[in-house]
This record gives structure tokens, sequence and C-alpha cells, in this order.
């Protein structure tokens, strides 16, 4: 049986080669308020049936919506989704509010479709290589890691998503003047806390506590220059947390580090550097200690990626959409449970709103709910 999925915002179709890649998929649906870029988009990938009603798109007979409109529509164009019985891959972050993360768990446990975040950093080859290494104990035991997301993007907070020649809306604000450079605090923690929470698979986030650098390059926002969130696990373990979108510097959206008992990775910095590995050994002096190339290890890979086609590998994020999208479409045939379920997209969200309350208090350390144990947000209190 195909299953028909229905794209809400022509950003999503950043994953039409992943669906496309898959037999029995096929896009049947796209919907936009912006009437010249759904028709253009949808004549020139050739998908059937165009919406600007959103609700007009969930009556048609799609099985799946992939939801990858502004942030601050998320939640209820999921929940939409769910009433209508359609399974929901959505695009990060899960919620702008803590209230619409519980709401969000209360409606997938209720309709028992399939709801799994689009978080593709944790598909990038690299990152699901030392996921494997984890798993096979190569670093021992793991307890620290750092991930920063380095974006310098402020011109997006106007205009459309992107810039546009003779623009006639340049001078508007958008939607990310709002929600994202009108927060304090890592207002977009997934990309960087994705892949460390899947290293660190079983554990879970228990508080945060942020901390910014002030305004310097762009006072005009109320989001500063860096911001530095710190989230200890249940554990006791830690993950440092680095969002600056402000700074003028080069970019670098996926840096991670990891620190084990029996080794460390880095990923690069930039200017040539590379991803590194380094195992210790018994009896090495520390002052000897050398990096190693982590592309030795290639063959240690998950057997997919190794075997990946060359059309799956150009989906996008070096192969990572099309494999985000397998697993969703694997999770709807019931094959698999979805990989990063409405549990982790709360939890991991929640720490992004949750910085935002730490740095206004001074960095106060703020504890993140539970959100697998708690029935009901109202099993939950946010301490100061």
């Amino acid at each position: 049986m195909t299953i028909k999925i229905g794209i809400a915002g022509v950003r999503g179709l950043s994953m039409m080669l992943g669906f496309n890649s898959i037999p029995g998929v096929e896009v049947t649906a796209l919907c936009d308020l912006h009437e010249g870029q759904l028709l253009d988009r949808a004549a020139r990938l050739r998908i059937p049936n165009t919406y600007r009603i959103y609700e007009d798109m969930l009556e048609s007979d799609i099985d799946a919506v992939f939801v990858a409109t502004p942030m601050q529509f998320h939640l209820q164009q999921t929940i939409q989704a769910l009433e209508a019985g359609k399974h929901v891959l959505c695009e990060v972050t899960a919620g702008v509010t803590m209230d619409e993360l519980w709401w969000l768990k209360e409606a997938v446990e209720k309709h028992g479709k399939v709801y799994m975040m689009a978080e593709n950093y944790c598909y990038i080859p690299e990152n699901q290589l030392i996921g494997n290494m984890v798993r096979q104990g190569m670093f021992g035991d793991i307890y620290y890691a750092e991930g920063e997301y380095l974006h310098s993007n402020r011109h997006l907070a106007f205009g459309h998503n992107r810039r546009v020649a003779n623009d006639p809306t340049a001078n508007r604000t958008s939607w990310r003047h709002y929600w994202q450079y009108g927060k304090r605090g890592n207002f977009y923690p997934t990309h960087s806390l994705g892949p460390l929470m899947q290293w660190f698979r079983g554990d879970r986030i228990k508080s945060v506590a942020c901390f910014g650098t002030g305004w310097h390059t762009a006072p005009q926002f109320r989001q500063e220059d860096t911001s530095v969130t710190m989230c200890q696990l249940e554990s006791g373990k830690l993950i440092r947390l680095r969002l600056d979108c402000v700074s003028n510097r080069p970019g670098n959206c996926g840096y991670y580090t990891l620190q084990g008992t029996k080794g460390s990775y880095e990923a690069p910095r930039g200017l040539g550097d590379q991803h590194k590995i380094y195992f210790h050994t018994d009896g090495e002096q520390m002052d000897h200690a050398k990096w190693e190339p982590l592309a030795g290890h290639y063959d240690k890979m998950p057997e997919r990626y190794r075997n990946a086609t060359e059309e799956q590998k150009r989906a996008g994020h070096w192969g990572g959409d099309y494999f985000i999208v397998h697993d969703f479409i694997e999770a709807v045939r019931g094959g698999i449970p979805p990989a990063i379920d409405v549990y982790d997209a709360c939890e991991w969200t929640a720490v992004g709103l949750l910085s935002e309350l730490s740095i206004m208090n001074g960095g106060r350390v703020i504890d993140v709910p539970d959100f697998r144990n708690a029935s009901s947000r109202r099993d939950q209190v946010i301490k100061l």
C-alpha cells in the first residue's frame, strides 16, 4: 500500500529526495500560504494537490504530514494532524512553550499515531558513527559532551526565510524576529543536543543552567551574542551547549565533542580541520597523547550508511535526510518505534525553553520535567 505524504510549508521540500527514494511512498499534497511559491514548487516537483488552507489538506486522503512551517505553528498543526488520524513528522522545535510540550505529549499518547521529531543532525554520518562506537564501548564510560550551533543569520529576522532580490518585505520583521531573536537563552537547542543525547541513550536531562555574554554585536535583539547552557543528566554527567547566531564569525553548525574514560572525539573547528578521535592505552604518558583521524574508523559506520546508494546520499545533510525519512516511514509501517519520539522531542525542546527562564534568573538551575514518567503536567513543578 502506498503511503501518501502531505507537506506543510514549502521549506519541507528539503526532504523531497528522501521521500522519493523510498518505494511505496508518494508526496501527494503540498500546503503553503505563499501561493506563488506553492504553485511553482508543486509544478516543478509534480505534486498533484496544493492547498493554502492546512485544514483542507488534512481532509484529503494523505496518511502522514511533514510539518515544516515556522516553529510557533508546530504544536497546533501537529495536534490537528493527529486528531485527523494522520501520522506526523515535525520539524524542530517541538513547541514554543512548556504548556505546548505537555499538550503534545498528551495528544500523542491519546491518538496513538506515530509522532517523530525531524532532528536531522542526529543522522549526520559522523554522529551515527560516534554513536555506534559508543555502543561498542570504545570510549569507555562517557561522562561529558559539548554541542555548538554557531550560525550568524540575524538577517533572517526580517523579510522572508531567505534572501530574495528586491524583496518588498525586507524591512518587515519575520517570525524569527520574535521566536528566535526575541528570546534569551538557547532558542534552538536540538541540533546540538540531539546527537549527544543519542550517545547518552538511557539517561535523561535533569536540570539546566544558562548564562549569556550580554549584547555587543546587535543590541537591537533580545538574543545575546552567545549563550552557554549547562545540562546535568540524571546520572550526574554533563553536557555543554553553545548557541551563537549573532556574532560576526564563520559558521560552525555541527561542532561536537565527547569525553569518556577510554577516549575522546572532536568534530572539526574549521580551516582544514577534520573529525578526530583519541583512544587511551594503559601505561601511556598523557603528554604524548595524539589525535588520529576519525576517517580511519569509517568501517564502524552503521551498515546502512556504508551501503547507502548515491541517490540516498544526495538526499541532504550528507544522506541524513534519507535515513530520517526512512525511519519515520518504517515507524508508520509498524516496523520500528520512532527514532526520536515525543518524549525525546519534549525533553530536548524543554532545554531551550527553560534556558530562557534560567538566564533571566541569573543562571539559576532549573529542573527539567520527566516527560516519560508523568501522566500529566500537573505532576510536574518547575522549581526556582
